[in-house]
């Protein structure tokens, strides 16, 4: 669904990624993990067309990121960790919008349903200027979901929610994978990621220091003297002495 094959993105002088490699089938949720500045959201704004790569090939359900952008954004969703909005338009005109553009059938009742089940029913007629930071998350993903892409990808997607929109949307995303599509997180939180997906690629730097199953990641570092979480895994796998021992 996803594939990405020797991604390279350059700043002027500044290398931002070097040589990812990866895929994301139909059904997994794949975990992007790594320090600030790693490349994480450069690789997710390149994948949702808004930069153009230095070298490699990345395609989204078949068709090319550079050469099909256009299509690129038909099959996929980016929900940026600060979404981007309309300030003056309400809630129900930005999910009016949505459909329009994307030529969404039946759009008001299954609108009416995502709202409720983010609570944002009540908030229809608000302009989202006047929302708070976690409502204008949901509402951002209601877009997103109002459409029904074949890939998804949150870039710190908890941010502004509360207890009860991480449920929710954890919940969602399980059921959007299970239902064939493919997503990406990219995330701090590294026990959200843990928790949430089905595989990681950790990286540092712009390079790639491991990209597998949880299982294939324990593996890697397998431990007789202490718990390996995805958190320990991490600091494992980033520190300077591991470079040339960690599988990619």
């Amino acid at each position: 669904m996803i594939h990405v094959e020797d991604f390279h993105k350059a700043y002027d002088e500044t290398i931002a990624v070097a040589g990812l490699s990866f895929d994301v089938a139909a059904g997994q949720i794949f975990g992007l993990v790594g320090p600030n500045g790693a490349g994480k959201t450069t690789t997710m704004r390149t994948l949702s067309c808004q930069l153009t790569a230095s070298r490699g090939t990345l395609t989204v359900d078949g068709s090319d990121v550079a050469a099909e952008p256009i299509d690129v954004k038909q099959r996929l969703a980016y929900i940026a960790d600060d979404p981007q909005l309309f300030s003056d338009l309400t809630v129900d005109e930005h999910l009016a919008f949505v459909a329009s553009a994307y030529g969404v059938r039946g759009a008001g009742p299954k609108a009416e349903g995502l709202l409720k089940d983010f609570e944002l029913f009540d908030k229809r007629h608000t302009p989202a200027g006047d929302l708070s930071r976690g409502m204008r998350q949901k509402l951002a993903i209601i877009c997103a979901y109002l459409r029904d892409p074949r890939a998804l990808l949150f870039d710190e997607p908890l941010t502004g929610l509360d207890p009860h929109g991480i449920r929710k949307l954890k919940e969602s995303i399980r059921e959007r994978a299970n239902a064939g599509a493919a997503v990406i997180v990219s995330s701090h939180l590294l026990a959200m990621v843990e928790d949430l997906c089905t595989h990681v690629l950790i990286l540092e730097s712009g390079r790639q220091r491991f990209c597998g199953t949880m299982d294939e990641l324990r593996t890697a570092f397998v431990s007789e003297d202490e718990e390996l979480t995805l958190e320990r895994i991490f600091f494992l796998a980033t520190r300077p002495e591991t470079e040339s021992a960690v599988p990619a």
